[in-house]
């Protein structure tokens, strides 16, 4: 990663924040996308104390002006592009005959709509140093999760866009990463929309008996240095994605009794 240039959409918190110190770490110029400016500078601060090289941007991928000025300030300040890592993102926790179908829009908007937007712009320079797209998934899109349709939703329209993405540039060396972690201690969960579009402001899982964003944004960093095209993370994920392609009326059962432990506070 020495001297190459990384530009994180959702850089301020869980994931996208341990990616910038860990690709910085691993040499590597850092840009990182934010909608807010107290988060982007208390980042910038850390990043600056471990030497990191880097430089932010306040912008929102969901508005597609915003997507093209990031990419366009991290070109400005650097000179190129290596490797785009679409990592912002909202989730929900609603079943879908409560929810505002605000709700589904804004997590399609974003999630869905920010990673095609920003990697439309990026492509170009990502051509050019036949570098690398990363799109952090979720478990999500391999399987439906009841109480997350629209997240579900919009993570499945990702697996989708960068699976034909990653198809369509493969005679130009451009390299294509679904990361899929299970769930991951961040900060996610407090603020995923409940059914009004209002935040949680709380997890309904005991965040420390899941991987850290550290040790998922270690894993990242490896699955780019060796050009994979998928990386599932954690035991749960696994079995999840193993049982839903092989027992999928039995995932049904297993997953909807999981999530209805979740209601009613018992994990």
């Amino acid at each position: 990663m020495k001297n190459k240039v990384v530009l994180i959409t959702g850089g301020t918190s869980g994931i996208g924040r341990a990616c910038a110190v860990a690709f910085g770490q691993a040499g590597a110029r850092v840009v990182i996308t934010g909608r807010d400016e107290a988060r982007l500078q208390d980042t910038a601060r850390e990043l600056t104390k471990l030497g990191i090289t880097h430089h932010t941007v306040r912008a929102d991928v969901g508005v597609e002006a915003d997507s093209e000025r990031a990419v366009a300030e991290t070109i400005q300040a650097f000179g190129q592009l290596d490797v785009l890592l679409n990592n912002a993102g909202i989730s929900m926790r609603a079943r879908f005959q409560d929810v505002d179908l605000e709700v589904i829009r804004r997590l399609m908007q974003t999630n869905f709509f920010g990673t095609v937007y920003t990697t439309k712009f990026a492509l170009p320079h990502l051509l050019a140093s036949k570098g690398s797209v990363v799109g952090v998934s979720s478990i999500a899109g391999y399987r439906g999760l009841p109480g997350r349709t629209g997240y579900s939703a919009s993570k499945f329209a990702m697996h989708g866009f960068l699976e034909a993405l990653r198809t369509e540039l493969l005679p130009q060396g451009v390299h294509v990463l679904l990361a899929c972690p299970g769930f991951t201690a961040s900060n996610i969960r407090q603020v995923a929309l409940a059914a009004d579009g209002s935040a949680q402001g709380e997890s309904p899982r005991d965040e420390q008996k899941m991987m850290s964003s550290e040790e998922v944004a270690g894993h990242i960093l490896a699955a780019v240095r060796h050009r994979r095209r998928d990386l599932v993370l954690t035991s749960q994920g696994k079995l999840t994605v193993f049982l839903n392609k092989w027992l999928p009326g039995l995932t049904d059962k297993l997953v909807l009794s999981h999530f209805r432990k979740e209601e009613k506070g018992e994990l």
